[in-house]
């Protein structure tokens, strides 16, 4: 009679025993890997910049920064005689520029009297639709344009808090998510407490991780014990935000790839709704039933008394491969039916992209070098495009030509 063979792993422990074994090894093995690449006294820093980049983020040509450069403005040239940019040079020299202006322009792009906080939702129902690589590429972006950026991360799973240099498992503890400033017990926080400087100065960070799922949990419960001097959940990311208004010209929220509580306050604390999608036919399904499911519940949250009111809302194509047929035919599709809302400019796949997320760095981050010149231009190229677009919709409701 034949030896029976010994018994497989999965054969002898139920499936909760074998999720809960795998996620405790899979969750050490990232910790000592992060501990290893990056150490908790180890801080992010942002590159230098060449001066074609240094002027392109301040807004003039060139031959003026380097007309600049040649009074003793801005830093020393190395050695052999490169000069580079760091970000507070950048922001030293359109301070200047500013100050120094005639006329109407002006480098300095901050709100001004009558101009309200900017809060852009950037979400999508379905994963792997870009969301958070817009998102970390939109607020950067920005702040290096000179904008008072604030980055709010509401997924619990906190990729954008990593690319910004907060890792949830090691740096993130409890309370200090905006959950902290939105929950409904005695422990809520005030805003300003849980917002973080990143290594970017004017971009500053509401971190996110798991706890970022109390809120769902605790809401319907919340809603059943409601007292009339408690304001209603969609609410509170509204009430939050307006704690520290002032001090930001604009708010850029990732929201989670789900549809709850969470979502629907960060689309009523929203001024501007931007949605990605994904140019495939099953992500265009799916989009169809989030834009069903958002309707029907807005309608209950306008019902309530929440703000359905937007300055604008625009479909962002990403990661587009201009020379698949079929994704170009879906893009003229939403073109046919959605109009100017789609963004005239798409976000093209990039490989630079997927290779800078390695490292948890944005493109913006990473050293030219280390890609194929043409690569790394074209993906730059299209993320300045997108974004650009995105900053004219900014003053376009700020009513600055």
């Amino acid at each position: 009679m034949p030896t029976s063979a010994k018994p497989s792993d999965d054969n002898v422990r139920d499936l909760r025993s074998l999720i809960n074994a795998d996620a405790a090894e899979l969750s050490a093995r990232l910790r000592a890997q992060q501990l290893r690449d990056f150490p908790p006294t180890a801080e992010k820093t942002i590159r230098r910049f060449s001066p074609a980049e240094a002027a392109r983020f301040i807004g003039i040509a060139e031959g003026y920064l380097r007309q600049l450069a040649s009074e003793g403005k801005g830093p020393p040239a190395s050695p052999n005689g490169r000069r580079s940019y760091s970000i507070e040079d950048i922001e030293a020299l359109r301070s200047d520029l500013d100050n120094a202006g005639k006329g109407a322009r002006r480098y300095v792009p901050h709100r001004r009297d009558g101009e309200t906080l900017q809060v852009i939702s950037v979400m999508n129902f379905k994963g792997g639709s870009g969301k958070t690589t817009t998102s970390s590429h939109l607020a950067e972006f920005l702040a290096f344009r000179g904008y008072r950026v604030l980055a709010i991360d509401l997924d619990p799973q906190a990729s954008l808090s990593t690319l910004f240099g907060h890792q949830p498992e090691l740096d993130v503890g409890n309370n200090e998510t905006i959950y902290g400033a939105i929950r409904y017990d005695a422990e809520r926080r005030e805003m300003p407490e849980v917002v973080r400087a990143t290594y970017i100065p004017n971009l500053h960070i509401v971190p996110g991780q798991l706890e970022l799922m109390e809120f769902e949990h605790e809401t319907p419960k919340a809603l059943l014990t409601r007292q009339n001097n408690d304001s209603m959940f969609f609410a509170r990311i509204g009430q939050a935000i307006a704690q520290v208004s002032d001090v930001y010209d604009v708010v850029v929220i990732d929201c989670p790839p789900h549809l709850g509580f969470l979502t629907l306050s960060a689309l009523c604390a929203a001024t501007a709704v931007l949605i990605t999608i994904h140019p495939q036919m099953l992500d265009v399904m799916s989009m169809s039933q989030f834009l069903n499911m958002t309707g029907d519940l807005l309608d209950v949250v306008a019902s309530a008394g929440g703000a359905t009111q937007y300055d604008w809302m625009r479909y962002l194509v990403t990661r587009y491969e201009p020379s698949d047929g079929p994704q170009t035919t879906m893009v003229g599709l939403m073109r046919s039916i959605f109009g100017s809302r789609v963004l005239t400019h798409p976000m093209v796949k990039s490989t630079a992209i997927a290779d800078a997320g390695l490292t948890k760095q944005t493109l913006y981050e990473v050293e030219r070098q280390q890609f194929t010149r043409g690569t790394y231009d074209r993906a730059v190229e299209a993320l300045d495009l997108v974004n650009g677009e995105i900053e004219g919709l900014i003053k376009q409701a700020w009513k600055r030509s």
